[in-house]
């Protein structure tokens, strides 16, 4: 199984992301490096709004999330509420 990757600066504004991301991956690792955090996970990713918006405590939107992306690796499917990534075999 492949493994998908997402990587954001680290900031401020991601810590409740990176939160998020591991409280709804269970497999997710988190990796701190200098000056970004990577989250890779065999297969596939999950980022719920609704779990972002209960941690930070207002509206957001996902397309926030460009704001502090640095990259990710994957198949890329985002709605309103989800964004996924996966590898598709």
């Amino acid at each position: 199984m492949s493994t998908v990757l997402i990587a954001f600066q680290t900031n401020e504004e991601t810590i409740p992301i990176i939160a998020a991301i591991k409280a709804d991956n269970e497999a997710a690792k988190v990796v701190y490096e200098h000056g970004m955090v990577r989250v890779t996970a065999p297969g596939h990713l999950v980022i719920n709004r609704d779990t972002i918006e209960i941690l930070i405590g207002r509206p957001y939107d996902l397309q926030e999330l460009q704001l502090n992306l640095i990259t990710l690796s994957g198949n890329l499917a985002e709605d309103d509420d989800v964004l996924t990534l996966t590898w598709h075999e």
